[in-house]
Parts: structure tokens; sequence; C-alpha cells
């Protein structure tokens, strides 16, 4: 995509078609970056929209394909603390200041490229409000219809409800928002629940089911079988790879072989460690760190050990492939609630702490037993795969022009 403008149409035809812009603040792994991705490439594929533009907090936005359509801007990065706090990635600058630069970029943007859509991921007033300003201007010029999409679970109601009320989330989804798009079925979660959100807001969501992936880049996949270890981004998972790691250190005759990815957080001594196991191994374990077209790898796997993440657990039913998930628990519950309800339904097996026990015998068991265990489609998969179409859908008809009144 070209460079931006400060004004349509002076620079480009009048009827030069829709344009989208996605936000997603992206302060930690690598699940609103590439929910955007797929939204954005869909959009612009199916001929909806004519361009979109990513405005993205991800440190790794640079290692992504995009379609010719679509392009991203990059906001200065913030990493956050195991105590919750947040610091600047940008030299120089404390927490506020940075805040302040990405409210500017993003609010400049926004009046340069003037889009006809936004769609927010997940943060209803961005990192720390820095959208309300830009919201505020959006809304009185009445331009641009706006959308905040939320993935199918964001954390335990009641946590979730005090979360919200601390950021002015609930008026802000009541004030600003044209719709609101839920990433999931209702039957399998409600990430709303427990929100007092005013009747009228919640007349305005739409439920689009789970996002279908598809091989976006081409990849050399190993011809010998395989099990593909990922999980995600890797910022916090170390856990679950050492748990895979001591499975193939106890047990000399477990197969196939693993392919993990680590992700681009997971680095430094961690890794360092992992690299060190895994050459032990013998080739019974394969690792690289970071694999931007691991949706080339899902397709070609025997079977899946991740984390549950939102984007990894669409790419398990997109590719249809038997998973053991290991769920985070900290520091919130979305993973775990996630892959709870998810075997209920018979799509995956969930390794939980508790019931289980996260240990070498226990992914064992586990990774023994995915031959056995049924493909997601055989429990109904495909039917909650249509998110991406109805998302399409719901475009159209949020930007279709007012009908007009007879004689008009």
């Amino acid at each position: 995509m070209g460079p931006l403008h400060s004004a349509r149409s002076k620079t480009l035809p009048p009827n030069d078609g829709i344009r989208v812009v996605l936000y997603s603040h992206d302060t930690f792994g690598l699940g609103h970056l590439r929910r955007s991705r797929a939204l954005a490439s869909a959009l612009t594929a199916s001929g909806v929209a004519a361009s979109a533009i990513i405005l993205t907090g991800s440190p790794v936005a640079g290692r992504f394909t995009f379609p010719e359509e679509v392009d991203h801007i990059r906001l200065p990065g913030v990493k956050k603390l195991e105590d919750g706090s947040y610091i600047s990635q940008t030299g120089g600058m404390d927490i506020d200041q940075t805040t302040e630069l990405r409210a500017g970029i993003i609010q400049s943007s926004l009046e340069n490229y003037d889009p006809d859509l936004l769609i927010v991921d997940k943060e209803p007033t961005g990192f720390r409000g820095e959208l309300l300003g830009a919201l505020e201007q959006l809304k009185a010029r009445r331009k641009c219809k706006l959308v905040l999409g939320l993935r199918d679970v964001l954390d335990e109601p009641a946590v979730l409800a005090a979360e919200w009320d601390r950021k002015n989330a609930i008026w802000a989804t009541d004030t600003f928002y044209d719709e609101i798009w839920v990433y999931g079925p209702k039957s399998v979660y409600d990430p709303t629940a427990g929100l007092t959100l005013a009747a009228e807001t919640r007349r305005r969501i739409h439920w689009t089911g789970y996002l279908r992936r598809e091989v976006v880049d081409a990849a050399d996949v190993p011809e010998n079988p395989y099990i593909l270890i990922t999980p995600g981004g890797g910022g916090d998972g170390k856990a679950m790879v050492d748990l895979v790691v001591s499975a193939y250190e106890k047990d000399p005759d477990l197969g196939p072989q693993a392919r993990v990815v680590y992700g681009p957080f997971l680095s430094g001594d961690v890794r360092e460690e992992f690299e060190n196991r895994v050459a032990k191994l013998n080739g019974r374990i394969v690792s690289v760190g970071f694999d931007a077209r691991i949706e080339a790898l899902f397709a070609g796997a025997q079977g899946v050990v991740c984390m549950g993440g939102y984007n990894t657990f669409c790419e398990v039913l997109s590719f249809d492939k038997p998973a053991v998930i290991v769920p985070r628990t900290k520091p919130r519950l979305e993973q775990w609630i996630r892959a709870s309800r998810a075997e209920n339904l018979g799509l995956v097996r969930m390794l939980d702490e508790n019931r289980d026990g996260l240990t070498a015998d226990s992914m064992i068991k586990a990774i023994r037993s995915l031959p056995q265990q049924p493909k997601p489609s055989l429990t109904g998969a495909d039917g909650l795969m249509d998110g991406l179409d109805h998302v399409i859908e719901r475009t159209r008809i949020l930007l279709q022009p007012p009908l007009r009144s007879v004689g008009a």
C-alpha cells in the first residue's frame, strides 16, 4: 500500500472503495495482531474493503507478510511487568509519554487515512485510554462506523467486570460502538456475561463464530510424521515446553518427532536451556524460534500440543487436528475456560493441573493418546467456524448506504 494522504479527495478518485482500520494494542503476545491480520485479509480478499491498515503495538509485526491491500503501522511498544504495571520500550520515555505518543499516532493515522470502518480489538478504550480522543472525533463526524471485536473468552465474569469498571469500558462500549462482534459462538461461551452493558448495547452484539484459518504462506513442511508443539507467542510458554521436553527425555520410545516452535517471546537463557536439552535427544525433537508461516506446520501435523490462546485454538479447529491443550491460568483464566468448554464439547483434550497433574508422565500419556483422539470435525467443529463469513456480511450490512425515502 502506498503512503498515507491527508485528504482522500486530493489524491484519490472519489470512488476509491471502503477503507478499514483495525486497532490492536498488542502489549503482550501475538494474538491481537494475528486476529487483526485474519480479519483484514478476509475483508480485502472478499472485495468488501478496498484496503485496510492495522494499528499495532506488536514488536514482531514486521516479520509477518500481509496481502497487498493490507498495511500496518507500528505503535511504540510497551511491556507488561509481573505486577501488572507497564513500562515503555521506547528509550528515554516513561509510560505516560509513550501512551500520549501512541494516541497521537493513532489520531493522525485515522485523520489522514479517513476510514469507513474502525474495528477495535478487545479494549474498548484502547491501551490506557489511548483511543478515547479518536473515538470521540469519529463519533462526532458520523462517517466512520465503529465496531468492538471480542474474542470468545475474555476472563471469568467477576474479574472482567471489575477490570472494565476500572477502565471505564462499559461507558465507552455503550457510548461509541455501533456494533459488538464476538468472534465465537454463543453456544460455547458468552464473554459479556457479568458485564452491565445497556440493553440497547446488548442488542448490537453479533456472534460470528470462530475465525477460520488457512495456509497463508507456503513453507517447507517435513515429510516425516510429526506433532506440532506451540506455545503461541511463547512469552508464557516455558512450563508447557518443559513438559514436552521432559516427556521425550523420560520415555525414549515416545514419538513421533516433535517440532517445537518456541514463539518470538520465548528467548534468552530459557530458550538456550531448552536447546541444550533438545540437542541430546538425537533429533526426536526439532526446534525453531519463530515461524510466521505456522499455518503450514499445523496443516501437516499429525497432532498438536499447545497452549489455549484464541488463535491457536482457531488453527486447531481449522486444520482439524487432534490436540492437547495446556492452558495457562495466570494472570487470567481465559485459556482454561476456553479449553474446559472445548473439552466438554469433545473438540480437544485438556491437560488440567488439578485433575491430571502437570508432569512428564501425564504428558507422555497425552501424546501417546493423540492418534486415538477424534478430530474436531467429528464432534461438530465445522459448524462453529463461519466467523470470517459473518464478519464480511456484517460489514456489508453496516456500511450499506441508508435507503432514501420515497420522493426524496
